[in-house]
């Protein structure tokens, strides 16, 4: 497993939950909700996330449908990474499978007694986390670095 400190991140429309590890991948945290909206906006939070945690790497989940098909909001999730790469370079962004991260977050806040529409940000964080943990799982079973990389077009 490579040691460094890493960002994940959930994209939706409407917010971004953000997430960190520790520099040896054991503990996943919340880190903030950016508000998604405004998407210029939204990647110079991300840029300043990025100088703030100096991760080795900034992941992305990429929702995939159960059966691992790739559909519109994949397209958008995409999009996404290349423009936060780009704003983030020389980190390298990847993108990881998201499946069932904003659901297993619901479900564990919802088990902790969290109000689902109050708490939709932290629902988004909480995905990141999910997201993150999965990715650092995935690289300490495989011991490859998890996802694929972003290239970056200038």
């Amino acid at each position: 497993m490579r040691r460094g400190r890493r960002l994940a991140v959930d994209v939706g429309d409407a917010r971004i939950g953000v997430a960190s590890c520790d520099p040896d991948g054991l503990l996943a945290t919340p880190v903030e909700t950016v508000p998604g909206r405004d998407r210029p906006a939204a990647q110079r939070r991300l840029a300043q996330l990025v100088a703030e945690y100096e991760p080795l790497e900034v992941l992305v989940g990429l929702p995939r449908s159960l059966g691992g098909q790739e559909g519109p909001a994949a397209a958008k999730v995409r999009a996404f990474a290349r423009e936060t790469a780009r704003a983030v370079a020389p980190v390298p962004v990847r993108l990881v499978d998201e499946r069932m991260s904003t659901v297993t977050a619901a479900r564990a806040m919802r088990a902790s007694g969290v109000n689902a529409k109050k708490g939709r940000s932290r629902i988004d964080q909480a995905a990141a986390v999910v997201i993150l943990e999965n990715a650092l799982e995935t690289e300490r079973v495989s011991g490859r670095a998890p996802g694929e990389c972003v290239e970056v077009v200038v």
